[in-house]
């Protein structure tokens, strides 16, 4: 299998790269290996950046396999679900160095971080589902209703509304807006001063802030994946 996947462990916190050479799709193999190397984030206890391709974080969901429908498709769906999921309720603080596209699951990745820093100029950030035929899974409306500013939110998945990463820090997709040159050396900066937090209190913390969508979240999955699905 092709490595996608790239992990290096620094003093202060774990770089996590995404770069399939393309458009980052979220695939059964990125999935796999980007779980692995969150595992070996999590026993090092330290902040986690997770880092796209120059140009593309990420396209969303591969559509060679959401194209075929049946139950790959739904294999696939419930492990996007399940990362959004782990990183929700991660117990270190997770950075994204979102440095260029980020749409579809890839937008949900987004609302899933602790702290997500954009590149700025013509990417484009968003949920893009409707725009291309498909229904926002009930996971992906309550992490969005719990992150979006609610101004956005009914634009954001209604409409498929995409933004520029100025436009995704108002809605609440970003934190932060810069130049490509300046997002990774951002991050890193940000991950740094994360680094120390006391860790139990902030797992502790984020458990008590999000505890209603997790548990909205939780119901959510239940209709999208339990008999059968409700996509």
């Amino acid at each position: 299998m092709t490595d996608v996947v790239k992990f290096v462990e620094e003093e202060k916190y774990c770089l996590i790269t995404l770069d399939d050479g393309k458009a980052n799709a979220v695939s059964f193999a990125l999935l796999d290996q980007l779980n692995a190397a969150l595992d070996t984030a999590e026993a090092a206890g330290r902040p986690v950046i997770i880092s796209g391709r120059p140009g593309k974080f990420s396209a969303g969901f591969d559509l060679n396999v959401m194209g075929q429908g049946g139950e790959q498709m739904m294999e696939l769906l419930a492990g996007g679900a399940a990362l959004a999921r782990r990183l929700l309720q991660f117990p270190t603080p997770v950075v994204l160095a979102v440095t260029g596209h980020a749409l579809a699951m890839g937008g949900i990745m987004l609302m899933c971080a602790d702290y997500r820093i954009g590149t700025a100029g013509e990417f484009k950030l968003g949920l893009n589902e409707v725009a291309i035929g498909m229904v926002m899974p009930h996971f992906g409306v309550e992490i969005a209703r719990a992150r979006l500013d609610p101004a956005h939110f009914e634009l954001a998945l209604n409409c498929a509304h995409i933004y520029d990463a100025d436009g995704a820090v108002e809605a609440g997709y970003l934190d932060e807006a810069m130049d490509s040159g300046q997002v990774m050396a951002r991050a890193k900066a940000v991950a740094s001063q994360l680094n120390e937090l006391d860790m139990d209190a902030h797992r502790r913390t984020k458990a008590r802030v999000r505890a209603p969508l997790m548990a909205a979240l939780d119901v959510g999955m239940e209709k999208d994946f339990a008999a059968g699905g409700g996509l």
